[in-house]
């Protein structure tokens, strides 16, 4: 028996998961999000801006402190998508490594497609129909990952993801349509080049925040519950219908929705134009939620 902490720090959110971790399996004590939006700018600077550097250490701080309170035995960080493409990735590192005592480690997007993948494989309903396709959207990057049981047989990551869309394309508010077309050919450019087929899979699984929020949408939930989020059911045709009403909305009718977090609704239509693209190309009728993502690989990596 070990107690692990899993930490995911990606473009728009960093996760905290702290779990005791058998042979048998996994059970959680703690999980945690704080949308920090390391990413901030990013896809245009190049750099990590300092006030996004600011808000992701003062979550760093209070995620050390949880870490001690439950004397945690193994810590491991994954950094994705911001991190890798910031010129000043160093900054970063050695700040966190000041504060937890780990060197965060800047995974490759093969790395980061089979962690989501090992997350989210071990927490699926039933016996699904293989082939898996896990789709992870997430700040800067979107991962699909095909695969038969635990291990993938096919990976991509993409340079997509929610907050590099909406920084490149969806700027007016509510956005056009030539920003919404431009944000579309973009992401079908992607998928275009991508070796994972969306329509070789017999069963879908969405995995971060941005499908999560969907299903609150979809649910009209006025609190998130990860009790009925986790393997909760959308059909494609219900998410392309979400997708078009949160386009045409402002933000400050997003933000006005009682199951809109403040800290996702500017980048909500750019993720839920990803995955409604993404479906379009395969051949399920519905997509299956699942709470257990990264953070979760992670952690059965650590135990590993």
């Amino acid at each position: 028996m070990t107690r692990v902490a899993a930490i995911d720090c990606g473009t728009n959110t960093i996760k905290l998961l702290i779990a005791t971790v058998t042979a048998d399996g996994l059970t959680e004590d703690l999980r945690e999000a704080r949308m920090v939006r390391l990413g901030q700018g990013v896809d245009r600077t190049g750099v990590l801006a300092e006030e996004a550097l600011q808000r992701a250490f003062g979550a760093i701080d209070d995620y050390a402190a949880l870490i001690r309170d439950h004397e945690v035995e193994k810590v491991r960080f994954v950094a994705t998508s911001a991190t890798r493409d910031a010129a000043n990735a160093a900054t970063f590192i050695d700040g966190v490594r000041a504060r937890l005592g780990v060197t965060p480690e800047v995974v490759t997007g093969a790395e980061e497609a089979a962690l989501s993948f090992g997350g989210a494989a071990r927490n699926l309903p039933g016996t699904p129909t293989p082939p898996v396709l896990v789709i992870d959207i997430g700040g800067g990057s979107t991962e699909l990952i095909l695969g038969e049981g635990p291990t993938p047989t096919a990976s991509d990551s993409m340079d997509i993801g929610a907050v590099r869309l909406h920084e490149r394309h969806l700027r007016s508010d509510p956005p056009t349509r030539e920003e919404i077309e431009a944000c579309v050919r973009d992401i079908d450019a992607h998928l275009d080049a991508c070796p994972v087929d969306p329509g070789a899979a017999s069963t879908a699984v969405a995995v971060g925040g941005t499908a999560i929020q969907l299903t609150m949408g979809l649910l009209q939930l006025a609190a998130y519950d990860p009790t009925v989020t986790d393997h909760a059911e959308m059909t494609v045709d219900d998410i392309a219908e979400i997708v078009d009403r949160l386009l045409a909305m402002s933000l400050e009718e997003r933000i006005a929705q009682p199951w809109m977090h403040p800290g996702r609704a500017d980048v909500i239509a750019a993720g839920g134009v990803i995955l409604a693209r993404i479906l379009r190309r395969s051949r399920v009728a519905s997509v299956v939620v699942s709470e257990s993502d990264i953070l979760d690989g992670i952690a059965w990596s650590v135990r590993d």
